[in-house]
């Protein structure tokens, strides 16, 4: 296992993740919440993607197949956490919208 690749792998798609939720929160905020909830589910998907290669990881750790801890591994964890974090704030944000939106007769 090439622990570069893998960290990669769960950088690039813990960066989309979180990127999709900023750019959902934005749509929501223009009041396009059916897009919003598309760009969430995209986020989604992103997520379980990095949360996959993670979960690989620590079977193989389990395993007894130790895994090279190293500074683009921790960055790499580092991302995932941010965009799980970013994911499940944007979501209570697009509500807090939504509940604006109607409260003002939008």
């Amino acid at each position: 296992m090439d622990i570069e690749a893998v960290a990669m792998a769960i950088v690039g798609n813990a960066g989309e993740s979180r990127a999709l939720s900023y750019e959902a929160l934005r749509a929501a905020k223009k009041g396009e919440f059916e897009n919003a909830k598309k760009l969430l589910d995209e986020a989604k998907e992103r997520m379980y993607a990095a949360h996959s290669v993670q979960t690989e990881l620590i079977c193989n750790e389990a395993d007894g197949k130790g895994v090279e801890i190293n500074l683009l591994m921790i960055h790499a964890q580092d991302h995932l956490m941010n965009a799980i974090l970013a994911r499940e704030l944007v979501e209570e944000l697009i509500e807090v919208h939504r509940e604006l939106k109607e409260l003002k007769g939008e």
